[in-house]
């Protein structure tokens, strides 16, 4: 390797794309084409950084295996910062698996921690903890150790472990100031403002107020009987009953949790569960049938009786029933949970985020454009959508995930 592609590559490490360009802008050789991809990455042209990698690909010869299969890490890299979550898995494993087999053991750790971040995308904690669970920071340089911490707390904040979230961000802000690579040193930032402002609302006895991580944390592991319409469960300390393939009875659960210790009207909840203006005996009939689903279901945790205007819910062991609440509640609230990151996402990536189909996604899109609270750029299979972050509340709890002992 020549000295101006090593002077690149050291500036590229140093978080430096514009002096890495200065060395290499006008080579056409299969190095450069890979460090000028990964410096257009760095300075944000995306789509230019991925046909420079893609060139380079191409121009490594046969025999440079490892060579290729950096090239297949950073474009994955690439994939992800742009939020094309649809990119083969299988040749980021291929190409981590020669990374190993050649002896270079950080940029196959590079290659696992992008393959954790996109399971971390897409809600698929478990897995994702597994295979973080097979590498250890300690060896690789600040950059990647930083890398590793940014992981552990977002998983650590999609399960409402607050602990671990902020001791893991501590070590990542600390290695990130002694990689001195600015990007890095705000994404960690970024991370930590998710600890400090609202992630949920709490509603009982007809007030409201909002909540931070840690008290939503607090909450779960309180004495109370918890409506959490996060998750579409009904929760106490030891018990858990999800709902959330039953949205009549989850509707009927968080009416009687908002109103407790009062009871609610029949009239009231048939508004509420099945949106009539008017309820007549078809009504009543029904609402008396998904009480009784609904009186079954939550048998561990509290009752729900009868009274002389309609019914009230009566825990059995808690001291209290709340109802945790989203902050923002909107029709599509999920899909701009994700658009909330002020990245760019396709259609096809919100679709494989949220586990629905595509034209699903797409008229929540529409419908949101038409109310001016996204935009797009881009045409055909080009096309991202983007909004400015939501000020004022994270979105940790709007994202697809299962809390622990769901």
């Amino acid at each position: 390797m020549d000295s101006l592609i090593t002077a690149a590559a050291r500036a590229l490490a140093a978080g430096d794309p514009l002096g890495a360009l200065k060395r290499i802008a006008l080579r056409d050789d299969a190095p450069a084409l890979a460090l000028r991809g990964i410096a257009m990455a760095q300075l944000g042209d995306l789509v230019r950084a991925k046909a420079l990698l893609r060139s380079a690909a191409r121009a490594f010869g046969p025999k440079e295996a490892m060579a290729r299969a950096r090239c297949v890490v950073a474009e994955a890299e690439i994939a992800l910062a742009s939020r094309d979550l649809g990119w083969p898995a299988k040749a980021l494993d291929a190409a981590r698996a020669t990374l190993e087999a050649h002896g270079d053991r950080v940029n196959a750790a590079h290659a696992r921690y992008l393959e954790v971040r996109r399971l971390l995308l897409i809600g698929r904690l478990d897995e994702a903890e597994h295979k973080l669970a097979r590498l250890d920071a300690a060896p690789f340089p600040p950059a990647l150790r930083a890398a590793h911490e940014l992981v552990v707390a977002g998983i650590a904040m999609r399960r409402i472990n607050t602990k671990t979230a902020r001791a893991a961000l501590a070590r990542a802000g600390r290695a990130a100031s002694v990689a001195g690579i600015p990007a890095l040193t705000a994404e960690v930032e970024s991370a930590a403002l998710v600890m400090n402002t609202p992630a949920a609302r709490l509603i009982a006895q007809g007030k409201e107020r909002p909540l931070l991580l840690e008290e939503v944390e607090a909450l779960l592991a309180s004495r109370a009987l918890v409506v959490d319409a996060c998750r579409h469960v009904v929760r106490d300390a030891g018990t858990v009953v999800s709902l959330a393939r039953r949205p009549v009875l989850f509707t009927l659960a968080r009416a009687l949790g908002e109103a407790w210790p009062a009871d609610v009207t029949r009239d009231a909840l048939v508004a509420r569960a099945f949106r009539a203006r008017h309820a007549d005996e078809s009504h009543r009939a029904r609402l008396r049938v998904e009480l009784g689903r609904l009186r079954t279901l939550l048998r561990p945790l509290a009752g729900v009786s009868a009274t002389q205007r309609g019914f009230a819910l009566v825990p059995r062991r808690a001291r209290e029933v709340v109802v945790l609440a989203r902050p923002v509640e909107e029709r599509h609230a999920a899909v701009l949970a994700f658009l909330s990151d002020g990245e760019s996402w396709s259609s096809s990536a919100l679709a494989l985020a949220l586990g629905a189909s595509q034209r699903t996604v797409q008229r929540a899109l529409d419908i949101l454009a038409a109310a001016d609270k996204v935009q797009s750029f881009g045409r055909g299979r080009a096309r991202r959508w983007m909004t400015p972050p939501v000020p004022g509340f994270t979105t940790t709890l709007l994202l697809p995930a299962s809390l622990q002992g769901d």
